[in-house]
């Protein structure tokens, strides 16, 4: 079976990216560092500082007036539920809205082309953790500040980003497979022979393995038996590729069972009428759940930065309404909170990024163990 190496892709595009920009001819045109570490745009620098500083009414009007004055906005984007949150700034404020939609992976690597070319292509960015980590680490992002990034979750109060939403990884069940009552306790349960080709895994949740794994190591489990556990777990598995196809999958009933759902691909479905659920007879979801930020970033060398910042602004403010709509997590909590009162635990970002290598080895060896659907 052929694993997909996320984290390794991810950082790999980052490392050749690194290297190209730090052979590139002195009279190229290119930047002197990393994939532009050293690049600045002075302006745009200055109307974040200025705009940080400010609060309340200040604050919105000074940046809607500097915003009129851009009157564009260019957002890079793998959200795919952004444009709901688009169509809703662009009915509130007169801004022009260009967007470049693609995967996590190929946003990155075309910020980082872009960057590495002294094309300033985008205002801001709105994509996974992982990406936003790199970008950050090669000095392409510029801190937002404010009393909206105060409200986020301290998950999401990242360096260089704020999260903007998190997806929340549940175990969850077709209901006409698991009945009322039956559903497992536990994700060790689903180790057990009875669930033998009933559950799925999916091919590229390696962070939220490496989430859980960390998570069985601090409960006191040897790393022989956390290994141990997660093969016995892989052996009675399904493995699906995507989150998409495994929620369609398992509304079909094609398993019972999913260990690592998003939680809004469950939603979703459950409000189409799919048989399917995350939260059981009990009431209490299966424990613990797994988060990871996704979330937007200002680019240090934005061409329209008050136009940026007044984005960020509204998908922290009304367009967390609009995330709420469409079944995802937003990055700050409500009266609704659907995470209070869980143990939820976070992917271990920095360890990821750090030895990518060696979380998508394990992982691979883990799901070798189970059966590849189509």
């Amino acid at each position: 079976m052929q694993h997909q190496k996320i984290l390794g892709s991810v950082a790999a595009v980052a490392v050749v990216l690194f290297l190209g920009a730090c052979g590139a001819s002195p009279t190229s045109g290119g930047p002197t560092s990393a994939a532009g570490a050293d690049k600045s745009n002075t302006k745009a620098q200055e109307v974040y500082g200025r705009i940080n500083r400010l609060t309340g009414d200040e604050r919105t009007k000074t940046l809607l007036d500097l915003a009129k004055k851009e009157g564009t906005v260019s957002i890079y984007t793998s959200n795919t539920d952004l444009d709901k949150v688009i169509d809703g700034f662009k009915k509130t404020y007169p801004i022009e809205v260009k967007v470049y939609r693609g995967n996590s992976e190929s946003v990155l690597q075309r910020v980082m082309q872009e960057q590495q070319a002294n094309y300033d292509g985008n205002d801001l960015v709105e994509t996974n953790a992982g990406e936003l980590n790199i970008m950050n680490g090669q000095k392409m992002l510029y801190p937002y500040e404010g009393a909206l990034r105060d409200a986020v979750r301290k998950e999401g109060q990242a360096d260089g980003w704020t999260a903007t939403r998190f997806n929340v990884f549940v175990i969850g069940w077709n209901t006409t497979k698991v009945k009322p009552g039956e559903e497992p306790k536990s994700f060790e349960e689903l180790a057990d022979p009875k669930w033998k080709g009933r559950i799925s895994l999916e091919i590229g949740d390696v962070d939220w393995f490496a989430a859980m794994y960390k998570h069985y190591l601090d409960q006191g489990k040897t790393d022989a038996e956390v290994r141990d556990l997660f093969k016995r777990v892989a052996a009675n598995a399904k493995i699906a590729k995507g989150h998409t196809a495994q929620g369609e999958l398992l509304s079909a009933g094609q398993f019972a069972v999913t260990a690592s759902s998003y939680s809004h691909t469950i939603d979703k479905a459950a409000d189409q009428g799919a048989p399917v659920s995350w939260h059981p007879a009990s009431g209490t979801p299966i424990q613990p759940i797994v988060i990871r930020p996704n979330g937007v970033a200002l680019m240090k060398t934005a061409t329209h930065p008050a136009a940026a910042m007044l984005f960020v602004d509204y998908e922290l403010s009304e367009g967390q309404k609009i995330l709420h709509e469409s079944f995802r997590v937003g990055s700050i909590p409500t009266a609704n909170d659907p995470l209070a009162g869980l143990n939820a635990i976070s992917v271990p970002e920095k360890e990821m990024l750090d030895d990518p290598k060696k979380w998508d080895a394990l992982y691979e060896e883990v799901v070798q163990s189970g059966q590849e659907v189509k």
